[in-house]
């Protein structure tokens, strides 16, 4: 018996232990969760203004051709999926990597037909498991990425597209809704549809012309459509880290609660067989 109340104290203080931990690791994800919604807003100025000026271009001039304007034959489909480096945040990567590989089942019949572009040692490896070839892939961003951090997956995306070398581009990541939910989404990025601004467009003068502004300005804007689904992702991984490790720490409360109960009874159990046993050898020395 006493073997078992000392097995119980230790699974108690195992269970305290690993409870400290997941309670502190949900205090640094919650605190990362806010700048990474902060840098998420930060960066909106600046995608907002792209649009405005591609706007501006689409609606004041006519016949302008550009190759992520059209539409062409989806011989070859390319997707950028994005996940994290690490685990520990709940469904966030399993949700947006199933949503992905549904959408090569149901979408092609063979590997031949889709290219993908991975930002996320979770999807990098995921796809390496299954034998999928993957393009371009980045790793190792921090809590807080930069453009810096994408420019080059990024790019090569958008310009495998302008040169023919895909004729779709999908961004596939997690909208960030809340710590509790993010919601896997699979958007058509290119070719684009015609950009639209809500409120007044200003005027402008482009130099040297209105088409060559905006075959500088297209691949920026899309470039940065993806720096924005990729800070999205970086909320959601945290939100869904915050929340998973809010979990464990409840369920450690919860074990630990059942722990103590056990071994309350236990000793109790202990007690009274001690009790017994005086009792019985005191009337036993007796009789």
């Amino acid at each position: 018996m006493a073997k078992g109340i000392r097995e119980i104290k230790r699974q108690i203080k195992s269970t305290q232990n690993t409870r400290q931990i997941t309670k502190a690791m949900e205090m640094v994800a919650a605190s990362k969760l806010r700048r990474a919604q902060e840098k998420a807003e930060a960066a909106r100025p600046y995608s907002d203004k792209l649009r405005e000026v591609v706007a501006s271009i689409a609606s004041s001039s006519t016949g302008i051709r550009h190759p992520m304007l059209e539409k062409r034959p989806a011989r070859k489909t390319a997707y950028l999926v994005i996940t994290s480096d690490r685990g520990l945040a709940g469904g966030y990567n399993a949700n947006i990597l199933r949503r992905v590989s549904n959408e090569l089942r149901d979408r092609h019949t063979s590997p031949d037909e889709y290219v993908l572009y991975v930002i996320g040692r979770k999807g990098r490896d995921y796809f390496r498991r299954r034998g999928i070839p993957v393009a371009e892939t980045v790793t190792d961003l921090s809590d807080s990425p930069s453009f810096a951090d994408i420019k080059a997956v990024a790019a090569r995306a958008v310009q495998d597209y302008e040169l023919g070398h895909s004729d779709a581009l999908y961004l596939c990541y997690n909208q960030f809704i809340n710590a509790l939910t993010q919601i896997p989404q699979v958007e058509a990025l290119l070719p684009m549809e015609p950009v639209s601004f809500d409120g007044a467009l200003q005027s402008y003068e482009f130099e040297p012309s209105a088409e060559t502004v905006l075959g500088e300005l297209l691949p920026r804007y899309a470039e940065t459509l993806i720096y924005k689904a990729v800070l999205e992702g970086k909320a959601s991984e945290l939100g869904a880290k915050m929340t998973a490790m809010g979990a464990a720490t409840k369920n450690a409360s919860k074990l630990i609660n059942e722990y103590t109960l056990t071994y309350n009874r236990a000793r109790q159990a202990a007690i009274t067989q001690e009790i017994t046993e005086i009792v019985a050898g005191a009337s036993a020395a007796q009789s």
